[in-house]
C-alpha cells in the first residue's frame, strides 16, 4: 500500500499529460494530421531514399535527388544498432505532434522531481514549459528535430543536478541516457545551446564550491559527468561521426572560395550576415510577456473593421481588393525579416519567474539569471554586435549555426524553472510574510506598471515602423498611419490582456499569503491561468484549422502539368527548377535535381548555383546533366524547357586543365567547354603525370544502373580516356571499379567526379560504401551494451542497498 500511495500521483500525472497532449492536438483523434510546411519540404528531400528502402529493403546513405547528390546523414538516415532511436520511439508513443508535447511535459516534470519540488507544483512548471508558445510554434511549422532536442533539455539538466546532489550513480546513468536521447534527436544547434547553459551552470557551481570549500566534490562530479556525456555521445557514434565527416563539405564547413578579405570565422563557417539574419530586436524582447507588442506573424487577416481596410476603402480601393490586401498585410514590425508568431513566454510564467528569482538564494539564482541574460543578449545578434562578434570569432563552433534568435530556447527552459520556484517559495512557511510580501509587490509593480504604461501611453512610446517600412512611411503616409493605428490597437489589447492575467494571478497569490484560500485551491487556479494564458496565444498559430486530412496532405505531392510532362521521359537526367528557386524540394520529390532544401546543403553546390547557374552559365548547367528547366512564364504558369546541350550522364574529354586552387578551379568554369575540358587542381597533377586523354569519335558511355548508392556504366574507348561523370564528388564513401578493379576517383570541375579509363570495353561501377557507418555502428553497439549493463548494475546496487528501486532520494 505505501508503494502504491507513493507512485500513484506520478502515474496520474503521466496520464494527465497524455490526455492534455492529445486534447491540445485533438483533430488527431479524427485521423487528421497537422500541416507542417517544413515537414512537406523534408518529404520532398527524402522521397528517393524512402522509395529505395521500400523497393530494396536496404538503407541508402546517398541521396541523388538533391543538390546533384549528397549524403543522407542529415536527411533521416537510419543506422545499424541505433538503440537510442528505439528507446526514443518508446517514449514518443503518441501520434505526432502530440508526442513532442508529451515529451516536453514529462521531461520537465522529471526535472522538477529531481530539484525536490513538490509534484503538484512541478505539474504547473511542466505546463508553463510545454505550452511556451515558441515550443508550440516550431511544432506548427514542422521543426520537429528542434522540438525533439528541446524536449530532452530538462532531462539532461536533471541528470547533471543529480550528480551535484551526490546521487552519483543515478546522476551518471540519467545523464548518459538523457545525453544519448538528446543527440539522437539530431539538432546539434539546440544541443550546442544547451551546452552553453551547462557552462553557465558550471561557473555558478564552481563559485559555490569555492565558497563552501567543496572543490573535491565538484571535481568528482565533473569527472563523472564527463564520462557520462562521453558514453551518451558514444551511443550515437554513427550519427556524430558521419555528421562530422559531412559538415566540412557543407555550408557549415570550410569556405573554399575565401580570400584574404574573408574573416577567420567565415573561412571555416557561415558568414556573419547569414548567421545574424534573424536577430531578435532589443525592444522586441517585450513581447515575451505582451505577445502582440510587435504585431503578429508574417501576415495577418486584419478584417473589415481594421483602420487599414477602412483607409483603403476611403482611398477608392474596391472592397474585394481592400479585403485581399487586409488579408496579406503583415502587422509585424520587429527587427527580423519575419516571424511565424511572437515567442510569448506567458505573463503568468514571467511574473512568477521574477518572483522566484527574488526569493530564491544561492547558486540556483545565479545560474538561472546567468543563463537568461546570456540567452537574451545572444538572441539580439547584430543588434548587440560586440557580444555576437566575440562569440562568432572566439567561441568554438558558434559560427556553424544561424538564426541566433533561436537561442531563446534557453529562456523557454529557465523561465518556467524560475516560475516554479516563485510558487514554491511563496508557499514556503520558512520565509517570512514580510519578505514574501515585499518581493510580491516588486514583481507586481514591474509587470503591472509596464502593462499600464503600454496601455496608457503605448501609442506614443514606439514608432511602430519596421526597418523595411521607412520608404512606405514617406511615400504613403496615410496608408502607413492606418497600419500604425492597427498596430497600436494590437499593443493595447494585449497589454490589457496581460494586465488582467497579472491582477488575477496577483489576487490568487495575495489571498494565499493571507491564508484566505488553501494552497491546493491556489495551485489549481494558477494552473488554469497558465493554461488559458499560454493556450490562448498558442491557438493563434496552431489551431484546428492547421489540421488537414491525409488525402489533402497527399494532394500537396501531386505532380503539376510541368512535372507530368517531364515524367514521360524515362532516361537519366536532372531538372533545374528556376520557378520555385534554389531552396525548394518539390522537384526532388519527382526527379534528380540540383535544387533542394536543407540547412546543411553542400557548400560546392551553393557556390556553383549562386556563382554560375543563377547567372546563366550554361556550361555548368550542362555538366550536371540538366535536361529540363522549369520556369515561370508571363502568366505566372509553370512551363518546361528542354536543354538539348546537356552533357549526359558521363562523357569523355580531350583535355585536362590543371589550376592552383579551388578558386581558380571555380573561375575556370567561366571559360572552358565542359564537354571537352576537365579542370583539376594541381594536387593531382603528379598522379596523372604522363597521362594524355584521347577522345575518339567512336568512344561511348551509357549508364545502365541508377540506384542512388550504386551507379553502373558501360563504356568503350579505342584509346586511354578520361571520363567525367555528372555526379557530385564526395571523397568519403564513394569507391569506383573498372571491370571489378578499384580505381581512384578524381575531383574535377569543382564538384564532379573523373576517372581514368583504359582502352577497350569496360563496366564501370560507383558504389557508396561509407566506412564511417561501419566504424560508428561498432562503437554504437559496444557503448549501448555498456550502458545497458551499467543500468542493470545500478538497479541491482540500489536494490541491494535499500531493498527498493524507488529510493532515489538518498545519496549514493
Amino acid at each position: 500500500m505505501p508503494l502504491i500511495k507513493r507512485i500513484l500521483p506520478h502515474l496520474l500525472v503521466v496520464l494527465g499529460f497524455i490526455i492534455i497532449s492529445i486534447a491540445f492536438f485533438n483533430p488527431l483523434l479524427s485521423g487528421k494530421i497537422l500541416y507542417q510546411s517544413d515537414l512537406k519540404l523534408y518529404e520532398g528531400m527524402t522521397k528517393q531514399q524512402r522509395d529505395h528502402k521500400a523497393t530494396t529493403g536496404e538503407e541508402t546513405y546517398w541521396n541523388n535527388s538533391a543538390f546533384g547528390g549528397m549524403p543522407t546523414y542529415q536527411l533521416g538516415a537510419r543506422f545499424p544498432h541505433d538503440y537510442m532511436d528505439k528507446l526514443d520511439r518508446m517514449f514518443r508513443f503518441l501520434p505526432r505532434p502530440a508526442d513532442y508535447l508529451f515529451l516536453y511535459l514529462i521531461s520537465f516534470y522529471i526535472l522538477m522531481l529531481v530539484m525536490r519540488v513538490p509534484w503538484k507544483i512541478g505539474v504547473l512548471g511542466a505546463l508553463a514549459f510545454g505550452f511556451s508558445t515558441y515550443l508550440i510554434i516550431i511544432i506548427g511549422v514542422g521543426h520537429n528535430s528542434k522540438a525533439h532536442a528541446i524536449a530532452y533539455f530538462p532531462l539532461v539538466i536533471a541528470g547533471i543536478l543529480l550528480v551535484f546532489q551526490k546521487r552519483y550513480i543515478w546522476g551518471f546513468l540519467l545523464t548518459a541516457l538523457a545525453m544519448g536521447l538528446e543527440i539522437q534527436a539530431n539538432h546539434y544547434q539546440m544541443t550546442y545551446y544547451l551546452g552553453l547553459l551547462t557552462l553557465v551552470m558550471g561557473l555558478a557551481f564552481l563559485i559555490d564550491a569555492i565558497k563552501k570549500k567543496e572543490l573535491i566534490h565538484l571535481l568528482k562530479s565533473v569527472s563523472i559527468l564527463i564520462v557520462a556525456v562521453i558514453l551518451g555521445l558514444a551511443t550515437n557514434a554513427t550519427t556524430l561521426l558521419s555528421t562530422s565527416e559531412y559538415v566540412d563539405t557543407s555550408i557549415r564547413g570550410k569556405n573554399l572560395l575565401a580570400d584574404d578579405t574573408t574573416s577567420t570565422s567565415e573561412k571555416n563557417g557561415l558568414d556573419y550576415e547569414y548567421i545574424t539574419e534573424y536577430s531578435y530586436g532589443k525592444l522586441e524582447s517585450l513581447n515575451l510577456f505582451v505577445p502582440k507588442l510587435m504585431g503578429l506573424g508574417r501576415a495577418s487577416d486584419l478584417g473589415n473593421d481594421s483602420a487599414f481596410y477602412q483607409k483603403l476603402i476611403e482611398l477608392g480601393q474596391p472592397a474585394d481588393q481592400a479585403q485581399y490586401y487586409a488579408n496579406v498585410t503583415g502587422l509585424y514590425w520587429g527587427a527580423q525579416p519575419f516571424v511565424e508568431a511572437p515567442p510569448y513566454l506567458g505573463i503568468t510564467a514571467v511574473f512568477l519567474a521574477l518572483l522566484g528569482l527574488l526569493l530564491v538564494k544561492g547558486r540556483l539564482r545565479w545560474w538561472l539569471i546567468g543563463g537568461m541574460v546570456l540567452s537574451l543578449t545572444l538572441s539580439w545578434g547584430k543588434n548587440f554586435e560586440f557580444l555576437t562578434r566575440f562569440f562568432i570569432d572566439y567561441i568554438p563552433f558558434y559560427n556553424k549555426f544561424r538564426a541566433v534568435s533561436s537561442i531563446q530556447v534557453i529562456l523557454e527552459l529557465l523561465i518556467p524553472i524560475a516560475a516554479v520556484f516563485g510558487i514554491y517559495k511563496i508557499l514556503d512557511k520558512n520565509i517570512s510574510f514580510d519578505e514574501k510580501k515585499k518581493k510580491f509587490l516588486i514583481s507586481l509593480g514591474v509587470f503591472g506598471g509596464l502593462c499600464l504604461l503600454f496601455l496608457g501611453f503605448g501609442g506614443s512610446l514606439f514608432s511602430f515602423k519596421s526597418p523595411s517600412e521607412v520608404q512606405l512611411a514617406i511615400e504613403q503616409p496615410l496608408i502607413f498611419d492606418a497600419i500604425k493605428e492597427d498596430r497600436i490597437t494590437l499593443l493595447k489589447s494585449d497589454s490589457l490582456r496581460s494586465l488582467i492575467f497579472i491582477l488575477l494571478l496577483a489576487g490568487v497569490l495575495w489571498f494565499t499569503l493571507k491564508e484566505k484560500i488553501s494552497q491546493n485551491i491556489a495551485l489549481v487556479i494558477i494552473g488554469i491561468l497558465i493554461i488559458i494564458d499560454l493556450g490562448g496565444v498558442n491557438r493563434r498559430s496552431v489551431s484546428s484549422e492547421n489540421f488537414i486530412t491525409k488525402r489533402e496532405y497527399r494532394n500537396y505531392f501531386l505532380p503539376t502539368s510541368a512535372d507530368k510532362q517531364i515524367l514521360k521521359d524515362n532516361s537519366y537526367f536532372r531538372v533545374l527548377d528556376q520557378a520555385r528557386g534554389f531552396n525548394n524540394s518539390h522537384t526532388n520529390y519527382f526527379f534528380n535535381s540540383i535544387n533542394g532544401y536543407t540547412a546543411v546543403r553542400p557548400r560546392k553546390m551553393e557556390d556553383l548555383y549562386h556563382g554560375h547557374i543563377a547567372k546563366g552559365n550554361l556550361e555548368v548547367i550542362n555538366m550536371f546533366n540538366v535536361k529540363y528547366v522549369i520556369q515561370q512564364n508571363k502568366e505566372r504558369k509553370l512551363e518546361v524547357q528542354q536543354n538539348p546541350s546537356a552533357n549526359g550522364a558521363a562523357w569523355f574529354v580531350e583535355e585536362l586543365k590543371f589550376v592552383n586552387d579551388y578558386k581558380e578551379e571555380f573561375e575556370a568554369l567561366n571559360t572552358i567547354n565542359t564537354k571537352k575540358t576537365a579542370v583539376l587542381r594541381k594536387d593531382f597533377k603528379e598522379d596523372l603525370e604522363g597521362f594524355q586523354p584521347v577522345k575518339d569519335s567512336v568512344a561511348s558511355v551509357a549508364v545502365s544502373k541508377t540506384d542512388p548508392n550504386h551507379l553502373v556504366y558501360n563504356a568503350y574507348t579505342p584509346n586511354p580516356g578520361f571520363l567525367v561523370f555528372s555526379e557530385t564528388y564526395y571523397k568519403n564513401g564513394w569507391v569506383a571499379f573498372i571491370d571489378g578493379e578499384s580505381q581512384p576517383i578524381y575531383p574535377v570541375n569543382y564538384s564532379l567526379r573523373g576517372l581514368k579509363v583504359p582502352k577497350g570495353k569496360h563496366t564501370i561501377e560507383f558504389k557508396f560504401e561509407p566506412e564511417v557507418v561501419k566504424t560508428g555502428s561498432t562503437i554504437t553497439l559496444a557503448s549501448s551494451i555498456l550502458l545497458i549493463l551499467l543500468l542493470i548494475g545500478g538497479l541491482f546496487y540500489q536494490y541491494k542497498k535499500s531493498g527498493s528501486l524507488l529510493s532515489l532520494g538518498k545519496e549514493d
